[in-house]
């Protein structure tokens, strides 16, 4: 998935408004954790996420979605009418159908020509949709395409600490629920483009795929319940980044040194250590947000790219890889040159 003529003319984040703090949460489940004798400080000691961000009462993926669609598409400074293809990759959505893609389309107005359908793969999606957004932008298919993701962790957050209250939660149900309380939500978008048509625009140069799909179970979850085995998923998971980073060096020919940003995907501090340490990455060169967003799902990689650019970080020219892992377990690491 190398690509020639595909250009990044739009990109968007909008941050969740109403912060939640770990200790809040700390606060509420008190009652659980003196009665199981857990004493560690599990979300900020060792996730090392101090907070996340959750959106106001009644706001759903869509509309989410359709906020940093509207600001891509602005920052790309195109009319709606020229986008043909549009992809939802939020790991939350409205409904089970109709897809919270022809909502999204409809609340942006985007014309009857325009494809539009929803991409899931846990927090790989968006990566995903860049890609198939841009093989079809690659063959001359379409001219501009919009990737979106709303990410809303509020129905999760809700119904885990209201079944962590139960007297009846054990201590083993606490280690595998706790990671929906790393969670956050948030938004992106970014809109794709015929390279010739936005010229001096960063160019998505495209990367590679692999998958370790024997290792489905380790994280499975729904609206309001995610059930994980942490330990298995950052053993098993780096073993695929690994194997992903090292096609990369072929495919992209990435030397490490050479590489200006990393923008990896936003779990956890010790999952974002992992990741540093197996490649030998410069941490100066990878900026973290989970500590005051937690975890965003497939928005993660689009939102620290956006605040890249918003905090003059991104230099013409610049290098930026884009690493990716997402639950089933599936890998994606891609090139972007700003």
């Amino acid at each position: 998935m190398l690509f020639q003529h595909v250009a990044i003319a739009g990109l968007a984040h909008i941050d969740a408004p109403r912060r939640l703090s770990s200790d809040e949460i700390n606060t509420r489940l008190k009652p659980t954790l003196d009665r199981l004798g857990i004493k560690t400080d599990v979300l900020k000691d060792i996730a090392g996420i101090h907070a996340r961000h959750l959106w106001d009462e009644g706001v759903q993926a869509s509309d989410a979605a359709t906020l940093a669609g509207v600001k891509a598409l602005a920052d790309a400074g195109i009319d709606p009418d020229k986008v043909g293809l549009l992809v939802n990759t939020s790991v939350s959505r409205d409904y089970l159908e109709p897809s919270t893609a022809s909502i999204v389309s409809g609340n942006l107005g985007l014309p009857d020509t325009c494809q539009n359908f929803d991409v899931a793969n846990a927090c790989l999606a968006f990566l995903n949709g860049m890609d198939i957004a841009s093989r079809m932008i690659e063959r001359g298919e379409i001219e501009y395409a919009l990737v979106v993701d709303g990410e809303t962790a509020d129905l999760a957050y809700e119904k885990t600490i209201e079944r962590l209250l139960n007297g009846n939660a054990t201590e083993d149900q606490f280690k595998n629920e706790l990671a929906t309380l790393t969670l956050g939500s948030g938004a992106a978008a970014m809109v794709l483009a015929r390279a010739e048509l936005v010229p001096g625009a960063p160019r998505y140069k495209g990367g590679v795929t692999r998958a370790a799909t024997e290792w489905n179970k380790l994280c499975r979850g729904n609206l309001d319940r995610m059930v994980t085995d942490t330990r298995m998923l950052l053993i098993e998971g780096l073993k695929l980044a690994q194997k992903t980073f090292v096609a990369a060096k072929q495919a992209l020919g990435w030397v490490v040194e050479e590489m200006d940003e990393f923008v990896i995907h936003q779990v956890s501090q010790v999952h974002t250590a992992a990741f540093v340490k197996a490649f030998g990455i410069d941490p100066k060169k990878v900026l973290t947000i989970f500590g005051e967003h937690g975890n965003i799902g497939p928005a993660s990689v689009p939102i620290v790219l956006s605040k890249l650019r918003e905090m003059g970080r991104l230099k013409k020219g610049d290098r930026i890889a884009l690493l990716g892992i997402g639950s089933g377990l599936n890998c994606s690491m891609a090139e972007v040159v700003w």
